[in-house]
């Protein structure tokens, strides 16, 4: 498994606002949308206080809003989620692996929270080529 470092957009959390269990991450694509990229493993105790120090419930107009995330790859089971603002980046670590959609293939591990970025630092997603 070949992996990097590269910076994301939390979105939406699993998990209480105040112990968050793992984040579900994006990036903006082209037409200026959030596109989800994948999810983290499991947080260590620490990174999720330190993380949900920085977290804010979404307000109105999120743009997941009524989407459904899937608990695993292949899975018809939903994770239940909390819609947070889209304003913390944090780095993360994830294999170059991704599906035809263009989301990472496996979790990605979060090395921390990057509260000096805004998500504008971040990568833009762009669709894999077809």
């Amino acid at each position: 498994m070949v992996r990097e470092t590269t910076e994301a957009i939390v979105g939406a959390i699993t998990g209480p606002l105040a112990a968050p269990s793992s984040l579900l991450l994006g990036s903006y694509g082209d037409g200026g949308r959030l596109q989800y990229t994948g999810r983290t493993t499991a947080l260590a105790q620490a990174a999720s206080s330190t993380v949900a120090g920085l977290l804010a419930r979404a307000r109105r107009g999120h743009p997941w809003t009524g989407r459904s995330f899937s608990a695993e790859w292949g899975s018809r089971e939903t994770l239940n989620v909390t819609l947070v603002e889209p304003e913390l980046v944090v780095e993360v670590g994830v294999d170059v692996a991704r599906d035809a959609s263009g989301r990472w293939r496996h979790p990605a591990r979060l090395h921390r929270a990057r509260p000096d970025l805004s998500p504008g630092d971040v990568p833009r997603w762009s669709s894999p080529p077809r």
